[in-house]
């Protein structure tokens, strides 16, 4: 099986930015139609090596892309979760191949950079510096695992397979969809069961891998952390006021401690708090952002900006906090083909535009879906999560100063959280709790 390294960084670079090499059987790979799969999972903690200046940009652009999906989501009922780290990854590997138009609206909703070698291998370097982080023998660890799994004698284009591996360090395995679907589909769930530690089986359900499916881009995310500062073991039943005004008992978990605090009032003059809580050993922290009560979230929420998340989180100070925190468990799932289509990449989808000749030569490949699945449980130990993305692509078809008290935090309404690198700054997950009942 063959492999890029780094080795074949300036030939690829003189491909990239120009020519488009003869489609070739690709060492036993590609064929008609691709599946791109990115997974994301967390539980209790991690350290991360610092990233360099070049990964600012791609950190940047999952954010923004992180909240415009969330304005997009917002008007659904109920709870939220997703990965916008996962999303966005297995999405960067599928824009290396977009070309004209389909290139540029991926670009503009994804907030990508310009699709040549220096985004790439930034964006490469961003995970590759939180993994290599993550290879401790025992207690915090961060996951992340990229793998091209690829049909047997299909033509693909030599630099599209070599930046993918290189650049992202994806693992190149071959199986057989034309003669074992079934057998193939298999195979990556149980890789995928393995990167998460269980959190995601069977994320490929059946059909979903066909004897027309060609190539599955993965990007498998798993992180466990633990609080630095646990809750106390009992949590007793308090009341939780969901949007509608109704009261319902729920476990409450309760602590007292120096934590990242801070409060202001957003565009309306309502009064909100923002509530860091940190893991063990690790650069990564639940943000939770909580409206006052009575001021509805989703009102709240669509004034939030990556320009106003980046000042309440510069303006965060150690201050000794009284928390009230429900304990809950959040599952999604999510198909996010009309939702991207919506947001301003219709092209990428659509069987007589798309146009994702970068990886095959021609334009014979569209995506006809992206879903997306999600769990988050948050309790007094930590937090575990999980989460699963696939892109499928197929043929065509024919005033107060708060130090100056002890504040209480008090989540027993709607609220917003994130879970996101203090390093870098890159969200790894972010929703909203409206019923911590599920």
């Amino acid at each position: 099986m063959a492999r890029c390294n780094h080795s074949h960084s300036d030939r690829l670079a003189r491909r990239y930015r120009g020519s488009r090499s003869t489609p070739r059987p690709a060492r036993r790979l590609f064929g008609l139609g691709l599946l791109v799969v990115c997974l994301a999972g967390s539980g209790s903690g991690v350290a991360i090596a610092r990233v360099g200046v070049d990964a600012d940009a791609p950190a940047a652009g999952i954010n923004a892309f992180a909240l415009d999906l969330y304005q997009q989501l917002a008007d659904s009922p109920g709870n939220i979760c997703f990965s916008p780290f996962s999303l966005s990854s297995a999405l960067a590997m599928t824009y290396a191949g977009a070309r004209g138009e389909t290139e540029a609206q991926m670009a503009r909703v994804l907030h990508f950079g310009d699709n040549g070698e220096s985004f790439h291998e930034a964006y490469g370097d961003l995970s590759r510096s939180m993994r290599a982080a993550g290879d401790l023998a025992e207690g915090p660890r961060l996951v992340v695992a990229n793998a091209l799994w690829a049909q047997e004698d299909f033509s693909f284009l030599d630099w599209y397979f070599e930046l993918v591996t290189s650049r992202y360090d994806a693992a190149l395995r071959n199986v057989d969809f034309t003669g074992d679907p079934a057998g193939a589909r298999r195979t990556i769930n149980d890789w995928v069961a393995r990167q998460t530690a269980g959190k995601i089986l069977d994320l490929l359900g059946p059909g979903s891998v066909g004897p027309l499916t060609r190539l599955i881009l993965t990007n498998a995310v798993y992180f466990r952390g633990a609080w630095v500062l646990p809750f106390a073991e009992k949590s007793p039943a308090a009341p939780f006021l969901l949007a509608g005004g109704e009261r319902v008992e729920v476990p409450m978990m309760h602590q007292t401690g120096r934590l990242s605090y801070f409060e202001g009032q957003d565009p309306e003059g309502a009064d909100f708090q923002v509530l860091e809580l940190p893991y063990r050993e690790t650069r990564l922290a639940m943000l939770i952002v909580l409206p006052s009560r009575g001021r509805p979230l989703d009102d709240f929420a669509a004034g939030v900006t990556p320009e106003r998340l980046g000042e309440w989180i510069e303006g965060l100070e150690p201050l000794r906090v009284s928390v009230f925190l429900p304990r809950f468990a959040l599952r999604a799932a999510l198909d996010l083909a009309g939702t991207l289509g919506a947001m301003g990449m219709p092209d990428a989808f659509h069987q007589q535009t798309a146009n994702f000749s970068g990886m095959t030569g021609s334009p014979d490949l569209f995506i006809s879906s992206v879903l997306h699945k999600a769990f988050l449980e948050v309790t007094e130990q930590g937090t575990e999560a999980a989460a699963a993305s696939a892109v499928v692509m197929a043929l065509k078809s024919s005033g107060q100063d708060p130090r100056a008290r002890k504040p209480v935090f008090r989540a027993d309404h709607p609220f917003l959280f994130l879970i996101r690198d203090r390093e870098t700054g890159v969200v790894l997950f972010l929703g909203r709790l409206v019923d911590p009942r599920g």
